[in-house]
């Protein structure tokens, strides 16, 4: 069985490939960690199951695979119903999560992942502006092109899981005025998730 090392509710790393197997039924051995005060200390600690000392990290069956898209192309080759069946679906998807994964570095730093929080900011960065207004043109485009309530078409993926900690900066910091009432709803859709609320309880 999966064994996935996460910290709950902190870490929107670990958020996505636990979102992603929870949405999907797939078993696995949900690991909780705790961030340290000492950050010698924690990376000691961490060190201990992880090659960075960082989470999440995946073991299965004698292997560690750390970095959260690692892990959902890891889950991937058993479990083909983490991306799309189309291949045009599967082909945006992969794009949108790369993006994602490597991008909106503006919105990380002004934004921490505060999902329990209501913080009001004295004013948004031009350059946070235009990361979520591209946030809203990736969600309006999946959405239009695969005509479903999920960005890839009607089910949850692998790119509905990267996008739920922006989902929940949104709702964090206020920022629905630079999103369409199309990409509302989908945000709302995703904080209305079980599995989701389970990740806030813990």
């Amino acid at each position: 069985m999966y064994q996935l090392y996460v910290s709950k509710p902190k870490s929107s790393w670990s958020l996505r490939p636990w979102i992603l197997l929870k949405e999907l039924n797939i078993p696995f051995d949900d690991k909780q960690v705790y961030y340290l005060d000492n950050l010698q200390e924690q990376r000691t600690k961490f060190a201990q199951f992880s090659p960075t000392s960082k989470i999440p990290v995946l073991h299965h069956q004698g292997s560690v695979i750390w970095d959260s898209l690692a892990i959902v192309e890891y889950i991937a080759e058993t479990y083909p119903q983490v991306w799309a069946e189309d291949k045009k679906a599967r082909a945006w998807s992969r794009s949108a999560c790369a993006e994602m994964h490597s991008g909106f570095t503006h919105l990380r730093d002004v934004c921490n992942f505060s999902p329990l929080e209501k913080i009001s900011l004295p004013q948004i960065p031009a350059e946070v502006e235009q990361e979520l207004k591209r946030i809203n043109q990736l969600w309006e485009e999946g959405l239009r092109l695969f005509g479903g309530e999920f960005l890839a078409g009607q089910r949850f993926t692998a790119v509905d899981a990267f996008f739920v900690p922006v989902a929940a900066r949104i709702q964090t910091y206020g920022l629905e005025a630079y999103f369409s009432t199309q990409a509302l709803a989908y945000q709302q859709r995703l904080l209305a998730l079980p599995s989701y609320q389970e990740w806030l309880k813990a």
